[in-house]
C-alpha cells in the first residue's frame, strides 16, 4: 500500500516551516518543496528527527515553467499519492506598478497564480481515493481590497481567494476541503518585520503569532471552514472594507502605504 503525503510548498520559509512542523506533529507524512535546497533539506531533517514522520523533499523554482513541469513528472514517475496540499509559496512586492520590471511581474504572477493552480491540479489528480483530502491556499487580507503600491500582489491574492471558494464547492461532495488563509501581518523575515514595525500601533494590532495562525488554520480546515482570517481586529477590518466604497478603500490604502514606505526609507 502506497504512503499518502501532504505537500507543502515554500517549506523553507518562515510560514512554510511553521506549517511543516504543525503537520508533522499531527503525524502526517510530508512532501516538501522550496526553491532553497539548503533550507528545504534542513527542515526535512528536523521533521524526521523530531517527529519521526516520512518526509520527501524536492527543490523546485516555481516561477520557471520547465522546472514546474519537471516537478510534476517527478511526482508521476514516483507514483505518489496525496491527502493534502498547503500552498504557501508566494511573492510579495511593494512599489508603483510602472516602476516594476516586467520580468518581476511575470515571476510574481507565475508563483502566486500559475504555480498554485498547476500544483493544485497535479495533486488532485494524484489524490488518495477514499480518504479525506485538504487544501490550504495562503491568500491574504490584501485580497479583499484594491491596493495601490501592491496592485499585482493584492490582485493575485484575490484570484486565489475566489479560486479557493469555487474549488471548495466542486470537491466537497467527494470528501475534499479547501480553506483560504487570509492573514494580515506575519513576522516571517526581516523586511516584513521592518514593514510591520513602521506601521506602529496598526501594524502591531493586525499582526498575529505564526504558530497560532498555522494551528488554527489546520484545525479550521479539518472542520471544513472556507476562510480563515486570524484576529478579531483583522476580521473587523475586512468587514469594514466591504461596506466602504472600493474607490475610497483604494484611496485610504494608498495613503497608508505611502506613509509606511516613507518611514521605512527614513530608518
Amino acid at each position: 500500500m502506497l504512503k499518502s503525503y501532504v505537500m507543502i510548498t515554500g517549506a523553507g520559509g518562515g510560514l512554510g516551516k511553521a506549517f511543516v512542523m504543525e503537520c508533522a506533529e499531527r503525524g502526517w507524512n510530508l512532501f516538501l518543496t522550496d526553491i532553497d535546497k539548503k533550507k528545504l533539506n534542513g527542515v526535512a531533517k528536523t521533521c524526521m528527527d523530531v517527529y519521526g514522520v516520512d518526509v520527501i523533499s524536492h527543490e523546485c523554482n516555481l516561477s520557471d515553467e520547465k522546472a514546474r513541469n519537471d516537478f510534476y513528472d517527478y511526482i508521476k514517475s514516483n507514483s505518489m499519492v496525496f491527502t493534502g496540499l498547503v500552498n504557501v509559496a508566494g511573492i510579495d512586492c511593494e512599489g508603483a506598478f510602472e516602476e516594476r520590471k516586467i520580468e518581476k511581474i511575470r515571476i510574481m504572477i507565475s508563483v502566486n497564480i500559475m504555480a498554485t493552480v498547476e500544483l493544485t491540479h497535479a495533486v488532485l489528480l494524484k489524490r488518495d481515493k477514499g480518504r479525506e483530502f485538504i487544501i490550504v491556499n495562503v491568500c491574504s487580507l490584501a485580497g479583499y481590497y484594491p491596493m495601490p503600491l501592491k496592485a499585482i500582489y493584492a490582485a493575485s491574492k484575490r484570484f486565489l481567494l475566489d479560486f479557493s471558494l469555487a474549488l471548495r464547492e466542486e470537491i466537497k461532495g467527494s470528501g475534499g476541503k479547501v480553506t483560504a488563509l487570509c492573514p494580515a501581518g506575519l513576522r516571517t523575515k526581516k523586511s516584513v518585520i521592518k514593514s510591520i514595525e513602521s506601521q506602529g500601533f496598526w501594524g502591531r494590532i493586525s499582526t498575529k503569532n505564526i504558530g497560532y495562525v498555522v494551528h488554527k488554520t489546520i484545525n479550521d480546515t479539518l472542520k471544513g471552514k472556507a476562510v480563515v482570517i486570524p484576529g478579531v481586529f483583522n476580521r473587523f477590518i475586512k468587514g469594514l472594507g466591504q461596506i466602504i466604497p472600493r474607490t475610497l478603500v483604494s484611496k485610504l490604502v494608498k495613503m497608508r502605504w505611502k506613509r509606511t514606505r516613507s518611514i521605512v526609507k527614513e530608518t
